[in-house]
């Protein structure tokens, strides 16, 4: 298990602030009660923040062509057909899953191909779990053409926690099932848009692993 590199100096810099709030604690505050509660309590945290930047190594083993990835550990949320007007420009099929605070927060590219679309929007914070956070909240929109031609909208949104999108994929780049897109740090959603025909092989309800388990195969235009 690898720590993620967005976690490497936020993790130094809680054990710093730990240890020297401990130290001084310890040394100017007895009884050995109070310190006792705050070493406890401070590695409870440091735990907490360490699980949440942990970075395991996945690379998915199943059949590659048509197959849709889930980007993300989490629930899903949403399995619906929608609009969706900044890179499919049309109806599509919408797939959402929902990370907590205790999930994996590395985002993986859910099919392989050509980064055609990236662009960033400035938003709210609202809860992630709402409909209205994948067009009003902070969201990162990636743009992806597959092999064969078919356009896969991945949107990374922001939460009430999450206050930090991550976004690796350029315009250009080639999109690997096996490589990180981005990440969000503190809980939050990706949805992932697909087309009409696509065969969804998830539910609400769900839990996913990213890299891992297949939301959906395309039907192959090839």
């Amino acid at each position: 298990m690898k720590i993620h590199r967005e976690g490497t100096n936020i993790l130094i810099l809680l054990f710093a602030m730990l240890l020297m709030l401990n130290i001084i604690v310890w040394l100017f505050f007895p009884p050995w009660i109070i310190p006792g509660l705050l070493t406890a309590t401070s590695v409870v945290i440091y735990g907490f923040v360490f699980n949440f930047f942990r970075c395991p190594r996945r690379y998915y083993k199943g059949p590659r062509k048509d197959m849709v990835v889930s980007s993300v550990d989490g629930k899903v949320v949403v399995v619906e057909r929608t609009q969706e007007p900044e890179f499919i420009k049309g109806k599509a099929i919408q797939v959402s899953v929902f990370m907590s605070p205790l999930n994996v927060h590395a985002n993986w590219f859910p099919v392989d191909g050509h980064v055609e679309y990236v662009k960033h929007h400035k938003g709210r914070f609202l809860s992630a779990y709402l409909p209205k956070a994948s067009t009003q909240n902070e969201r990162s929109t990636i743009g992806i053409i597959t092999p064969d031609g078919q356009r896969i909208t991945v949107r990374q949104v922001a939460g009430a926690m999450a206050r930090r999108i991550v976004t690796y994929a350029r315009k250009g780049h080639e999109a690997n099932i096996d490589t990180h897109l981005g990440f969000i740090k503190f809980g939050s959603r990706v949805d992932i848009y697909l087309p009409l025909d696509a065969e969804i092989l998830v539910k609400n309800g769900m839990v996913t692993s990213g890299g891992i388990t297949p939301l959906a195969k395309l039907q192959s235009k090839l």
